[in-house]
């Protein structure tokens, strides 16, 4: 069965896009049909776009070397296939092109394109925008591997360099894949990072990433600015928020490593509060004269300006009249347990979820959180 290939450090989490439509004064109910993971919460499919790299899960561990080639180390031939498939890959997703997609992936992809689909169908306008241009492309050799490595790490560059990069890929089959990095720089600047394998001389699409590289006109660096601000004021909950932010802006990809996204991920994990939940371990909350059960607690951006959201338990999300009142209520007891997200936010979004997997969404402004 595939599997969603995750870098085991973050918890980040963020919406590139949310579908929302009116529904009364008192909050809107928001698309659930948006799919992504996180390391802490993998099992979560709602309200989050994150297409992840798919790939084979074979259990027999194996031990051979990888080798990753980029730059002058990979060959013209090579790299002009790669990236002439890349380019293709992007043209058709302007296009919305799924069926051509899908037609020119892995067979482990092919048979679970839905997620790709949403993101193709997302992302569309914003990578229509103006011309692609290839930022990086690294072409990962595991094809001596006689078994799925455990953690196949892929080491780009001189070790120890400023600029160097490397990929480490759980339960990678053996194989030549490839990545390709493209900037779009349009209304909305975004990167879409296609993961490639060699099958039989053609280039298939393995896996299929876009990624905002701003929020309300503000890059990764800003967000990494304001969350140190927030640190510096002893507001950790808004430091630890806006660290998630700036690091799903500046890394294309969550398997990828540079000496500033460690840093980063270094200096965002001393920061994280103690009291966040998780599925592992909700936070009971009360509200309305009710405890909730709260898994996650996440920034997203909704309007193209930051917001919270909060994924909560309910006995019954498929009544919309009662799920709205349960995720009012818990908006409200959220900011209210911690006021300093007033500060940070322009909205928080609530998604209830019950035992049968029905689930509900709803969006209210902060100006509007009494």
């Amino acid at each position: 069965m595939p599997v969603f290939i995750l870098n085991p450090m973050l918890l980040a989490r963020l919406l590139f896009c949310v579908s929302a439509v009116v529904a009364g004064n008192q909050g809107r109910a928001v698309s659930t049909d948006m799919t992504r993971t996180s390391v802490a919460y993998r099992s979560l499919r709602r309200c989050l776009l994150w297409i992840s790299f798919l790939f084979l899960l074979c259990a027999a561990p194996a031990a051979q070397a990888q080798t990753c080639f980029n730059g002058p180390e990979l060959d013209g031939p090579a790299k002009n296939a790669i990236e002439s498939a890349a380019r293709r890959y992007l043209d058709m997703s302007a296009r919305g092109d799924v069926a051509g997609l899908k037609a020119n992936a892995i067979p482990e992809i092919a048979s679970v394109f839905g997620a790709i689909e949403q993101a193709v169908v997302t992302n569309k306008e914003a990578l229509a925008g103006a011309e692609p241009t290839i930022a990086g492309t690294y072409l990962l050799d595991a094809s001596q591997a006689k078994a799925a490595l455990p953690r196949a790490n892929f080491y780009c560059g001189v070790y120890n360099s400023a600029d160097r990069i490397s990929f480490s890929i759980p339960d990678l089959p053996p194989g030549r894949y490839a990545i390709v990095l493209q900037k779009v720089y349009g209304k909305e600047p975004i990167t879409l990072t296609l993961i490639l394998q060699d099958m039989a001389g053609t280039w298939k699409l393995a896996g299929y990433y876009p990624r905002l590289n701003s929020i309300g006109g503000h890059d990764g660096q800003w967000y990494l600015t304001k969350a140190r601000e927030f640190k510096s004021k002893g507001e950790l909950h808004n430091a630890w928020f806006y660290y998630l932010t700036a690091w799903d802006l500046l890394a294309p990809v969550d398997f990828m490593s540079t000496p500033q996204l460690d840093k980063i991920a270094d200096e965002m994990q001393a920061t994280r509060p103690n009291d966040l939940p998780n599925t592992g371990a909700p936070m009971s909350l009360s509200a309305s004269g009710k405890v909730f059960k709260v898994t996650e607690i996440t920034p997203v951006p909704v309007d193209n300006n930051v917001a919270l959201r909060i994924l909560h338990v309910t006995p019954d999300a498929a009544n919309p009249r009662l799920a709205n009142q349960d995720n009012l209520a818990v908006i409200k007891a959220i900011v209210a347990k911690y006021p300093e997200l007033r500060d940070a936010f322009s909205a928080v979004v609530a998604l209830a979820e019950d035992d049968s997997g029905h689930d509900y969404g709803s969006v209210l402004p902060m100006k509007d959180v009494k």
